[in-house]
């Protein structure tokens, strides 16, 4: 039997477990080979604490993004949620702040994490000719994977994943004996000032899964698939981040400090040797092209969906006449994220990336706050969140208070750039009536 189309042309193709890799590969990116020293160093064995109300809080963002999702079933994600609830200048600024703010400079960013990786194994990628050949040859592999079929990049994102994976099931495994007790003993909780410092760590470990959804568009029965798929991704996540850092605090305890570029690498060194610490390396290479596999699979959807609302122009839109993806959008995207990477100097960016994020989460709630008020009801049956407004509620918390410790100078770049973005929103429409 054929696949079913979307509204807008385009294949349903992703089932459960597809949705699930999506999220798990989005969501587990190189961060977590640096994580457990950031906040082992700050929270000490009651790091675990941390990753528990961390994981409530995001267990709540996912929450109401499968019912939002299971509601509007268009491509575009958090753009395209944001529009049917607040119209086309909240969706403009929202579209931008993923497509831009954290999609294109996360990517370019993970790239040279990647170049990084390869060139500590291989000397020859430290020099830029080679480094940008090897950005060439990778941007224009996931390019056309992803131009060629939907269904392909899932597999190929499917499999990278369980590539990068598996090294840290095998750290988790085997680590687990060279454990002492002592290190994991708790001396106190840590302070909510504590906590605040390094919420953001944490916050954004869990962030990515929202990527995943953009191509709601290509997504089998949403209803059921989309909250699924969100929920057992996100539960794999939140398991591999407890059992990792339980291991890494075990093995090296007051030693963290020492390795806080590279703990688990330094775990691996300790159990295998050289050659421990070279797989983690690859895997730390596999795991950051895993990331921007799936994101040049999803983000470009946000570029479909605006062209096809008239923000983007319009050739960005098209959907390719034999393979029904949207071409022009991956190739634009992938294009983007190689200039950028070539370019360098995103450290500055990180801010605005992480911030642009938490107002993205922030503007999707109260999408779904605006529906249920509204009493909007999707033309199939959709996933409901129980308890009322309590799950949006204790989201819109978290996210406030993340946002509380962010400093004047990050709220500041973050304001600037929506300002922007609201500037070429007004030019756009000005020009568009002309």
């Amino acid at each position: 039997m054929p696949n079913q189309k979307s509204d807008e042309g385009l294949n349903r193709v992703l089932g459960i477990p597809g949705l699930a890799m999506l999220v798990v590969s989005g969501t587990i990116g190189v961060g977590i080979y640096a994580l457990p020293a950031l906040i082992g160093i700050q929270l000490g064995p009651a790091a675990i604490i941390g990753y528990v109300l961390c994981g409530l809080m995001f267990a709540a963002i996912m929450l109401c993004y499968a019912e939002i999702g299971s509601r509007v079933r268009t491509s575009g994600g958090s753009y395209a949620y944001v529009e049917s609830a607040f119209g086309p200048f909240p969706g403009f600024v929202v579209n931008w702040l993923f497509f831009f703010g954290w999609g294109i400079l996360s990517d370019a960013a993970l790239m040279n994490i990647v170049a990084d990786s390869m060139a500590s194994i291989f000397p020859v990628f430290t020099t830029p000719g080679m480094r940008i050949m090897l950005f060439v040859i990778l941007m224009g592999a996931l390019i056309l994977i992803n131009v060629r079929s939907a269904k392909l990049s899932v597999q190929f994102t499917g499999l990278i994943t369980v590539i990068k994976i598996v090294p840290l099931v095998g750290i988790i495994i085997f680590g687990f004996g060279h454990m002492e007790a002592e290190n994991l003993r708790w001396v106190e909780l840590p302070t909510v000032t504590a906590f605040g410092e390094t919420a953001l760590i944490l916050f954004f470990a869990f962030a990515g899964f929202e990527t995943s959804l953009n191509v709601s568009g290509e997504i089998k029965n949403p209803a059921r698939t989309i909250p699924l798929g969100v929920l057992f991704g996100g539960l794999i996540v939140f398991i591999l981040y407890i059992l990792l850092q339980t291991v890494v605090q075990g093995v090296l305890g007051s030693d963290m400090s020492l390795h806080k570029e590279a703990p688990l690498a330094a775990v691996a060194q300790k159990i295998m040797g050289m050659s421990g610490a070279v797989i983690i390396l690859i895997a730390a290479a596999v795991s950051g092209l895993g990331a921007i596999t799936g994101d040049v699979l999803a983000s470009p959807r946000l570029l479909f969906a605006g062209a096809q609302d008239g923000m983007f122009p319009k050739f960005l839109g098209q959907i390719h006449p034999r393979f029904a993806t949207p071409y022009w959008a991956v190739i634009v995207y992938g294009s983007l994220i190689f200039i950028f990477s070539v370019a360098g100097g995103f450290k500055q960016l990180a801010i605005l990336a992480s911030g642009a994020l938490l107002l993205i989460y922030l503007a999707v709630i109260l999408s779904l706050i605006k529906f249920r008020i509204r009493k909007v009801a999707p033309a199939e049956k959709s996933f409901t969140v129980p308890g009322g407004y309590i799950v949006p509620g204790l989201a819109i918390a978290a996210i406030l208070f993340v946002l509380s410790n962010l400093s004047l100078p990050e709220i500041i770049s973050i304001s600037a750039f929506v300002a922007v973005v609201s500037v070429i929103y007004v030019l756009m429409r000005t020009l568009s009536k002309k």
